[in-house]
């Protein structure tokens, strides 16, 4: 018996081949994620840039926006003892878990040079995990949301851009955390732009 004469072999249909290729682009029951980025070493648009499109390399990741461009001092340093920082948000589609997509901010830093040598040192990217599908969680390798995302007002001013009916899970909407925070410090440069990879 050939292999071909096998009645209960079915081609695949080329719908099916082309659902299998776009897997990674159309993700089987993704979460969304918001990662915060920023650079205040080198090329900062560059940093930024590069780690978006590492985002978008990413398999079971797809980049689904990326804000504008937000210029802002170093927090927990003495003013002007370190350059500023160029500052944007990611909104990702993923079906990687919390723990992995860690895993990924921390490979993407550490191929951008990034180390972690004392706290709040100059850096040529940081990459962290603001939010991820609604999760809370107190686990010390990974908090969520942000401990401390919904005091920053660098990161929430790029994340209202684009998505202002977002809420900061347990804190509440971003709209009303920013009209209580206020924007101050969070400079707008619409010179600078990231590019969304296609």
């Amino acid at each position: 018996m050939t292999p071909n004469s096998d009645p209960t072999v079915q081609p695949v249909p080329a719908s099916v081949v082309q659902q299998v290729d776009a897997a990674d682009t159309t993700l089987h029951n993704p979460n969304i994620a918001v990662l915060s980025l920023g650079s205040n070493l080198g090329n900062r648009l560059e940093s930024l840039q590069s780690a978006v499109d590492a985002l978008a390399d990413t398999p079971g990741l797809k980049v689904k926006a990326v804000s504008p461009v937000y210029e802002t001092e170093p927090w927990g340093v003495e003013p002007g003892s370190q350059p500023s920082y160029f500052n944007a948000i990611v909104v990702v589609r993923t079906t990687l878990p919390p723990s992995s997509l860690l895993e990924r901010g921390h490979a993407i830093e550490e191929a951008l040079e990034r180390t972690r040598e004392e706290r709040w040192e100059p850096r040529p990217i940081d990459v962290d995990i603001v939010a991820y599908q609604g999760v809370v969680s107190d686990d010390p390798q990974l908090t969520l949301p942000h401990p401390r995302a919904h005091e920053r007002a660098f990161v929430l001013v790029p994340w209202h851009d684009i998505d202002p009916a977002a809420e900061v899970p347990g804190h509440g909407a971003i709209e009303a955390l920013l009209a209580s925070l206020g924007r101050e410090g969070v400079t707008a440069r619409p010179d600078l732009e990231l590019v969304l990879p296609s």
